[in-house]
């Protein structure tokens, strides 16, 4: 082989080892690109949940939402955030609640109930809140109280039920 013909061979080599590296590293930043943009959509939706789960929580201690209605949307929420939480004992009340209310219906088959079946749920859904009146005023403050905490501290990308556990009793 002549030297030239070695000469061309190495420059294209070199040629398309540039190129694939230039190409390497564009992915690798593009992968960056996006696990920054996953990290701030879970922040984001952190925040979400814990700013609905102080609104709901609050309207719970001031009485403006039904108790039952709220513990679900709570235990909703508090599982998106980390299943891990409704195990605080403060908050416990959430997922016992959700377990006694999940024979009830909500949404459209509540509506398409008869007026009748629907008084039936609606004394049961009742006698849910009564029996745990008192709990789920409790953990309403303590969640309350934690979606506070956890707003002080801006924590929104971090392990919220490790805070929870380690937080001050509540």
């Amino acid at each position: 082989m002549s030297t030239a013909i070695m000469v061309m061979m190495t420059a294209a080599g070199v040629c398309v080892l540039a190129g694939l590296a230039w190409y390497a590293r564009r992915l690798w930043r593009e992968v960056r690109r996006r696990e920054a943009f996953s990290r701030d959509e879970v922040v984001r939706a952190n925040r979400n949940c814990v700013d609905s789960l102080e609104a709901i929580a609050n309207a719970m201690v001031g009485g403006q939402v039904d108790p039952v209605e709220g513990a679900l949307r709570c235990r909703v929420l508090l599982d998106i955030i980390d299943t891990r939480l409704v195990q605080k004992e403060s908050l416990q009340v959430f997922a016992t609640v959700q377990e006694r209310a999940a024979h009830l219906k909500t949404h459209q088959a509540r509506h398409d109930l008869s007026p009748r079946q629907r008084y039936r749920e609606d004394r049961a859904r009742q006698a849910i809140a009564d029996e745990y009146a008192g709990s789920l005023e409790r953990g309403a403050l303590a969640l309350s109280t934690l979606c506070h905490e956890w707003r002080q501290r801006g924590v929104f990308d971090q392990d919220f039920a490790a805070l929870a556990f380690d937080s001050p009793k509540q």
